[in-house]
């Protein structure tokens, strides 16, 4: 055994990292203030996406932001507040929207998100692992000559990037999509995209850590740490402490208030999203799709078809704004006029939130504060896509070894 690792976080992030930990032979405890029953890691799209090499904090969602915060429908959406953090979250967004950035971070996030990739080919190829892992790639289908324009310009750099992306006439990808009918201009498909069923990941992963030894403790909130000679010796919870060699925390969008009692300053804002299951019968949908005016996710997955979007920028609430989730279902029809979806009841909605940087890029590496601190978090809506390559990293920069990507702009203290 190489040493006790405490795991903050019941995520994928925290469910990845505890995987090729005990791979590498540590021995884990995980903790989450919850009970695992319901996360954001689960009721998500379920989607592997190389093609999201364009962080959030781009150019042009300073515009469309600003926009679409008038309307309580869009895809997007920062409900006013005078809270400090999101007005400090936003300043440090349109800082970081830049042309520059953007350039900058695109191969370091396509090289994040296809090591993910092949790691779920290996995870899908062990015993019990089965999470409905598909890789028929996810169009985005858009309706107008500019979306089409602004969708093909970016399918071009990805091509440039060594991604694999076919663009589509709306014949072509109606005759790909043949089970339903599709009232669109045309699609990017990105053939070097995949999908799976997040419910079945995040259940056997759970199952598969407790096999091999991990102590999973539910309902065990974080109130502090223990902290000497720059080293976390426990993690203080409502149900003991907890020691440990190596201390991983993830947290979702719980993670600022985590690093705060560590006296660590990372910057997270909630994007609360929304998605709901219907049946996938009648007018089958075979293929994932991302609408692209409406920023919609449709996945077919478990024999049905999940609806899912929105980001809705605000201080961390439980309430479900019905406005977003019409906006959902008003967009359906638009891209696939079969189908006739009814706003669901309020109990079969979803909603959950991701955890956002202000420069859309993940925060994973070492604490240079606290020697015994790796931070694994602030992936957004990339959350599902870049788990187990983040659990890797975690586990090399854990065995001190050199890692499989350089996670140099990751740096989780950037912002100190």
């Amino acid at each position: 055994m190489k040493g006790k690792a405490t795991i903050i976080g019941g995520g994928i992030m925290g469910l990845a990292s505890a995987y090729y930990l005990l791979k590498s032979g540590w021995k884990v405890t995980l903790l989450d203030k919850g009970d695992l029953a319901d996360n954001c890691s689960q009721g998500n799209a379920g989607m592997i996406v190389p093609s999201h090499f364009i962080p959030l904090a781009a150019p042009g969602m300073v515009s469309k932001g600003i926009k679409w915060m008038f309307n309580s429908r869009s895809p997007f959406y920062v409900k006013p507040s005078l809270d400090f953090s999101l007005i400090s979250w936003g300043l440090k967004f349109i800082k970081s929207a830049t042309p520059a950035a953007v350039e900058r971070a695109a191969p370091h996030l396509r090289d994040y998100h296809l090591l993910s990739k092949q790691l779920y080919e290996d995870l899908a190829k062990e015993e019990n692992l089965d999470f409905g892992l598909e890789k028929k790639g996810i169009f985005m289908l858009y309706k107008t000559e500019k979306a089409g324009e602004e969708e093909i310009h970016v399918g071009k750099d990805a091509q440039k990037l060594g991604l694999d992306v076919e663009m589509l006439t709306k014949e072509q990808v109606q005759a790909i999509e043949p089970g339903i009918q599709l009232d669109v201009a045309g699609a990017v498909h990105y053939h070097c995209d995949a999908h799976l069923y997040p419910t079945a990941l995040f259940n056997q992963l759970l199952k598969n850590i407790k096999s091999k030894g991990a102590e999973v403790i539910t309902n065990a909130e974080v109130t502090g740490y223990d902290i000497q000679n720059s080293e976390i010796k426990s993690v203080r919870t409502s149900k003991g402490n907890i020691e440990g060699d190596l201390v991983i925390m993830t947290g979702g969008s719980w993670l600022p208030q985590l690093a705060k009692l560590a006296g660590l300053s990372i910057p997270v804002m909630p994007g609360k999203g929304y998605s709901f299951m219907e049946p996938n019968a009648g007018h089958p949908i075979a293929h994932p799709a991302l609408l692209i005016e409406a920023r919609v996710a449709v996945t077919p997955m478990n024999g049905q078809v999940r609806f899912g979007g929105t980001m809705e920028l605000a201080p961390l609430n439980n309430k479900i704004n019905m406005n977003r989730v019409e906006g959902i279902v008003n967009a359906i029809p638009q891209y696939y006029p079969e189908l006739n979806v009814q706003v669901p009841a309020k109990e079969k909605i979803w909603y959950g939130f991701r955890p956002c940087s202000p420069d859309g890029l993940p925060y994973l590496g070492y604490s240079k504060k606290l020697k015994n601190l790796i931070v694994a978090g602030g992936h957004g809506m990339m959350g599902i896509s870049l788990g187990p390559a983040t659990g890797k990293v975690v586990a090399e920069l854990a065995d001190q070894s050199s890692t499989a990507l350089d996670i140099r702009l990751y740096d989780p203290e950037r912002y100190n």
